[in-house]
């Protein structure tokens, strides 16, 4: 039997990669999206235009997670064993002018969709955090057992509070759930509000570009697909916990390792472990484009951090490999795909 596996923000960079992996692996696959204009819509009905055109096995629906009543008439519908939830309003800066955006789509729509795989028996959630949430940690690489008490974005505020919502679920309800710590997703069919797709459009239209801090913040870059596999790998593992909505589990808990629980869940991070400078990036698009970049220097922007380093012991150890496609290769994938997106 065919199984079915509904995923939220199907429409999105990730969601679009994900989608993919899971047809090559025979599901049947519910996309839901609410296609909203954060960014240019049209780059997403062409990320589902490409998943129709992978499957029959592919079905959308478009639909705003924040509505409780129709997630759950969704899940009735389709009965999904297994959910990836990857729908979320991303962003660290738009945060500080549209906050209301996070807590429709990251806080309430979440819960819809934790309300939905409680009431109707799903098996396995798999839950997008984010690397944000090691907020102003310094010490580097950052892994899953570092406190995370201290955001410096909203954006980032939220997806902490995914992941203790989550938590609450699979203690209470016996959910298991998978939360994923993505480190800065890039490549072929990316977002536009990304360094690397603005960088690339700047080069090839040679028009100026911001060019934050002296291009000295690190970044830890994962390509798409490698975080998309490392996503299907992961949704094959469902934790079980050891004493899941026990009234005295919470005594079996370790302090030293925070990111393990009595209950059925577990975090990573998903990420390369191999940090470069922004500096670094540019000059290798700048190569793979043939153009020089024309730079706009500015100061550290709000909710930005000086750096994010992925500890992916835990990764490896569940999956016994890492994302694999180096930065260099990924770049030279995306810029070939951005020149032909765009017809550059």
């Amino acid at each position: 039997m065919t199984s079915t596996v509904l995923v939220t923000g199907a429409a999105g960079f990730i969601g679009m990669h994900v989608s993919r992996a899971l047809l090559a692996e025979g599901a049947r696959v519910i996309g839901v999206d609410n296609l909203n204009d954060y960014y240019d819509p049209r780059l997403k009905h062409a990320r589902l235009e490409r998943l129709h055109a992978t499957s029959p096995d592919f079905a959308f629906v478009r639909q705003d997670i924040a509505d409780a009543a129709a997630v759950d008439a969704l899940f009735r519908t389709h009965r999904p064993a297994t959910v990836v939830h990857l729908a979320a309003q991303a962003g660290v800066r738009y945060a500080l002018s549209r906050p209301f955006s996070y807590v429709d789509s990251n806080l309430q729509g979440s819960t819809a969709v934790l309300e939905a795989c409680r009431h109707h028996d799903v098996r396995h959630l798999v839950f997008a955090s984010s690397s944000s949430v090691y907020g102003g940690n310094h010490k580097v690489p950052f892994s899953e057992r570092d406190p995370v008490d201290h955001p410096v974005s909203f954006y980032a505020a939220t997806k902490r509070a995914n992941e203790l919502m989550a938590h609450s679920y699979a203690h209470l309800f016996g959910l298991p759930v998978t939360m994923l710590r993505y480190f800065t997703v890039y490549g072929p069919w990316g977002r536009p509000d990304m360094a690397i797709w603005k960088f690339t459009d700047a080069l090839l239209r040679g028009t100026p570009l911001d060019v934050y801090a002296g291009g000295t913040l690190m970044r830890d870059f994962t390509f798409g697909e490698d975080a998309a596999r490392a996503t299907v790998a992961l949704m094959h593992r469902p934790p079980t916990g050891t004493h899941a909505a026990s009234p005295d589990a919470p005594t079996t808990w370790r302090a030293d390792a925070p990111d393990r629980s009595w209950a059925p869940f577990e975090v990573y991070n998903v990420g390369r472990s191999d940090p470069v400078s922004v500096n670094t990036l540019l000059s290798l698009l700048e190569s793979l484009t043939g153009r020089r970049a024309i730079r706009r220097a500015l100061g550290m922007q709000p909710g930005d951090v000086e750096r994010t380093f992925a500890d992916t012991r835990k990764l490896q150890a569940a999956l016994g490999q890492l994302p694999e496609v180096a930065l260099a290769d990924g770049l030279e994938r995306f810029v070939r795909w951005f020149r032909d997106y765009h017809a550059l």
